[in-house]
């Protein structure tokens, strides 16, 4: 049964680190996925196994939550140099860029919370 307390608890950490994470780009970024995991999987307890599906979850929801946020902020940014076209591949390229992100976020998500729950 999915906790889903601990899945909102992840994915909040999940965003604060990824603020911070603009710091250290790509290193931050990895590291805001397994922090997010990490509570997500610490909070759920369970074991290896449900720490995991915990952080992905979280992980899951924050990258995709970014990642459209993302398009709509390209989207407008295209609308605004290229009119109806800019604004359609400005949105719809950084929409699946951040899907791409969305999946490497979750993963290591998954990972972080694979070692909370087996620390909880």
């Amino acid at each position: 049964m999915t906790d889903w307390n601990a899945v909102l608890w992840g994915f909040v950490a999940g965003i604060v680190a990824g603020v911070f994470a603009f710091v250290l780009p790509v290193i931050g970024h990895v590291g805001a996925g397994l922090i997010a995991g990490f509570v997500a999987g610490y909070l759920a307890g369970g074991g290896i196994g449900s720490g995991a599906w915990h952080g992905l979850l979280a992980g899951s929801i924050g990258g995709i939550a970014l990642a459209l946020i993302a398009g709509v902020f390209g989207a407008v940014l295209g609308g605004l140099a290229g009119g109806p076209v800019g604004s359609f591949f400005g949105g719809a390229g950084i929409f699946v860029l951040g899907l791409l992100i969305a999946f490497v976020f979750a993963i290591d998500s998954a990972i972080g919370g694979a070692i909370g729950g087996l620390l909880s």
